[in-house]
């Protein structure tokens, strides 16, 4: 598992897909949790990539914090996804 430089664009990696700035922004833009749904229940997510988010939160493993801070980035306000073109 990667574990240097532990960040959202990382994590991004880790969960193979796209990285850059741009595409991290146009993914929350376009992916918005309910509120009372658990992050890794999302329907956007692959089945080995909501087994990482669930346990790196369970485990309060090393991804933890940026996972948390995922989650908190899917449940802002919904952004104008006009611009994303990834």
């Amino acid at each position: 598992m990667y574990t240097d430089n532990l960040d959202m664009r990382a994590l991004f990696d880790q969960l193979g897909l796209e990285s850059s700035d741009a595409a991290i922004e146009c993914f929350c833009a376009q992916n918005k949790l309910p509120d009372g749904l658990p992050l890794h229940q999302a329907a956007f997510w692959s089945e080995s990539q909501a087994r990482f988010l669930r346990e790196e939160i369970a485990c309060d493993a090393a991804w933890a914090p940026i996972v948390d801070e995922l989650n908190a980035l899917l449940r802002g306000a919904p952004e104008d996804t006009d611009s994303c073109r990834i």
